[in-house]
C-alpha cells in the first residue's frame, strides 16, 4: 500500500493507493475507486474491508479521504459538501489516468453508504467509470432532509443554519455539530433503531474507531446537502453496468429502501439489486459473513464488467 495525494481545486485529497499481488508495472490493470461512508475515513470500511479484498483479486484500487474531511487537504474543516465529494471521485479518476499501469478503459468505482450515494451522482456525469458498485449506498441529501422522521424537520434545519451563517458572518466561531449521536445520547434517548445504535457501536468502539473519523460536522455548510439528491437524473445519466448491495435489515438511514429505488430509476441496461439476508447496514461495513457475500458478489460482477 502507497500513500498518495492528488489535487482537488487547490488543495491535496489524501489517499491510499493499493497493488496487487505479484504487481508488474509493464502490464495495465484495471482499477477500483473506493469511497468511504458520511463521516468515515479511508482507513475504515472502504479501504481496510472493500479495497484490500478487491485488490486481492487483482485490481488496483484507491481509497482516498473526502476533501475537507481526514487527512485530505480543504478549508473550511469538517464540511460536507455533496458537489466537492463527487469531483473527489472526478479527481480521483485524473489520477488513475496518470499511472501507465493502469487500464484508462477498465475503472470502476464502489462506494459504501454515503459514498455509495455520490459514487452513482459521479457515474453519472463522468464517463471514464465503467463499471459502479454499491453497498448500501445512502442518499444523504434525504437522510437529512428527513431529519429523523419529524415533520417539517428540513426547514427547521434550513433555518437554523441561515441563523448560523448569519453569526458566523458577524463575527461568531463556526458551530461543529456530530454526524452521529453519543453512547450517552442515545442511551439517555432511548434509541432503539439497528442504524443509529449501530453507528455508535462502529464508529465509537476499537471495532471501527479511527482518529480520522472524527464525528465532527461543520454545521453552516449543510445547506448544500440539504438540496441534494444523489440519484437525480440516473434516469437519463445512469447507464453504466451497476451493482447494488444491501441489507435486509431496514434502519433510519433507508439504505435499504434506496437500494430498491436506485435499482428503479438507473437507466443501465445491465444492473442488479442483491440482498444480504439476515445484515443490517453496519453488517455489510466490517461483519465478515456479510462482507465475503458482498464482495464474491461485487468480485463477479468487475470480473465481468471491467
Amino acid at each position: 500500500m502507497e500513500s498518495v495525494r492528488f489535487k482537488n481545486r487547490t488543495w491535496d485529497v489524501a489517499a491510499d493507493l493499493r497493488l496487487p499481488e505479484g504487481f508488474d508495472r509493464a502490464k495495465k490493470y484495471p482499477a477500483i475507486i473506493c469511497a468511504h461512508p458520511i463521516g468515515s475515513c479511508k482507513e475504515q470500511t472502504s479501504g481496510s474491508v472493500y479495497a484490500e479484498r478487491l485488490t486481492e483479486l487483482g485490481y488496483v484500487t484507491l481509497a482516498f479521504d473526502a476533501s475537507h474531511q481526514g487527512e485530505s487537504g480543504g478549508e473550511p474543516r469538517y464540511l460536507e459538501d455533496p458537489a466537492t465529494r463527487v469531483e473527489d471521485f472526478r479527481c480521483a479518476v485524473d489520477h488513475l489516468v496518470t499511472l501507465d499501469y493502469v487500464d484508462e478503459d477498465r475503472i470502476g468505482a464502489v462506494g459504501v453508504c454515503g459514498g455509495g450515494g455520490y459514487a452513482v451522482n459521479a457515474a453519472m456525469t463522468d464517463r471514464r467509470i465503467k463499471a459502479l458498485g454499491t453497498v448500501v449506498a445512502a442518499d444523504y441529501g434525504r437522510v437529512i432532509r428527513e431529519g429523523g422522521l419529524t415533520p417539517g424537520a428540513a426547514i427547521e434545519t434550513l433555518e437554523a443554519i441561515g441563523r448560523q451563517r448569519t453569526a458566523e458572518a458577524r463575527g461568531a466561531e463556526p458551530l461543529i455539530t456530530t454526524y452521529a449521536p453519543t453512547a450517552e445520547q442515545v442511551k439517555q434517548a432511548g434509541i432503539t433503531d439497528p442504524d443509529i445504535v449501530d453507528a455508535v457501536g462502529y464508529y465509537q468502539t476499537p471495532r471501527g474507531q479511527h482518529p480520522g473519523s472524527p464525528n465532527r460536522l461543520l454545521f453552516s455548510g449543510l445547506s448544500a446537502a440539504l438540496g441534494f439528491d444523489a440519484f437525480h437524473l440516473a434516469e437519463e445519466l445512469l447507464t453504466q453496468p451497476l451493482q447494488i448491495i444491501i441489507g435486509d435489515v431496514p434502519g433510519a438511514f433507508g439504505s435499504y429502501r434506496d437500494g430498491f429505488e436506485l435499482f428503479n430509476r438507473a437507466r443501465s441496461a445491465k444492473k442488479d439489486l442483491f440482498v444480504v439476508e439476515g445484515a443490517g447496514h453496519y453488517d455489510l461495513y466490517d461483519q465478515p459473513e456479510a462482507t465475503g457475500k458482498a464482495l464474491r458478489k461485487l468480485g463477479e460482477f468487475f470480473k465481468e464488467n471491467l
